[in-house]
């Protein structure tokens, strides 16, 4: 048996094997469900034998299409990955959960508002279960932590544009008369500067020094976990932009397996016919 590992699927493939699995776990018929996203059967097989990743995806949406169509009333929510008494399982509850198009509008909300809360109520969920998916699903945590960078980036650039000179959006009031300053003493004022100076920085690095009442070493061992998470997060963002740059040298491109894009497909096809 071969310890050789299957090559990395493109965005592309991988999405035309989500969509094969999503209509497998709603039918429990490979064949129906090859030819419903209109992908060969014997592609999909070699895909098998050759992943077992995928293999057993495979196996998984059969069973839940066993169990969806031998108790439909109990088997309503979507499948998810939980620890139950120290191990892995695949469940389905009638309980409603984040599936993927929640997941999706969220991350898209995320990105244009950098706001987490208000993001979870636009997906319509609490945004505590957002955070407790982040924390059982790494994938799902990168792609947060990637929507927060492209929001808080997107407002810095809008930011950036009202304070242009032309943008006329807080100059208001120059056209008013100016209020009086209040009475300080040199002193006072200098007080206000040092104080608004130093505040400044506290929101600069709120980690710079020491917490109150905290020890040197766990300072110290504070800084070197920071330092060690950041190594981390910076050899993923690495293989992010090699992964993209390899996309992009395949000619990647929207394609109709993007989330949502075979059935509108799928649609067009039906009404043509």
């Amino acid at each position: 048996m071969s310890d050789r590992k299957p090559r990395p699927y493109s965005r592309k493939q991988a999405l035309q094997n989500a969509a094969f699995l999503a209509e497998l776990e709603r039918t429990g018929n490979a064949r129906d469900a090859a030819r419903t996203t209109g992908l060969n059967r014997s592609m999909l097989t070699k895909r098998r034998n050759a992943d077992p990743d995928f293999a057993q995806r495979w196996e998984a949406a059969l069973t839940l299409a066993a169990a969806r169509l031998a108790k439909p009333e109990q088997t309503e929510g979507p499948a998810r990955v939980v620890r139950s008494k120290g191990r892995l399982q695949l469940r389905v509850s009638k309980t409603r959960t984040i599936d993927r198009d929640a997941e999706q509008r969220f991350l898209a909300a995320l990105s244009a508002t950098a706001n987490v809360r208000l993001s979870a109520a636009a997906a319509g969920f609490a945004h505590s279960s957002f955070y407790a998916r982040a924390r059982s699903h790494p994938g799902f945590a990168r792609e947060m932590r990637v929507a927060l960078a492209v929001g808080s980036e997107r407002l810095e650039l809008a930011l950036l544009e009202s304070s242009l000179p032309e943008a006329n959006v807080h100059d208001h009031w120059q056209h008013n008369d100016p209020p009086p300053i209040p009475a300080m003493t040199v002193h006072q004022a200098m007080q206000m500067i040092a104080w608004n100076d130093k505040r400044a920085k506290g929101l600069a690095n709120p980690d710079l020094a020491p917490k109150r009442g905290e020890s040197n070493a766990a300072f110290i061992e504070r800084k070197a976990k920071d330092y060690r998470a950041g190594l981390l997060l910076a050899e993923e963002e690495m293989r992010m932009v090699e992964y993209a740059q390899l996309e992009w040298r395949r000619g990647g491109r929207r394609t109709q397996w993007e989330p949502g894009g075979w059935e509108v497909a799928l649609e067009m096809a039906l009404r043509k016919g």
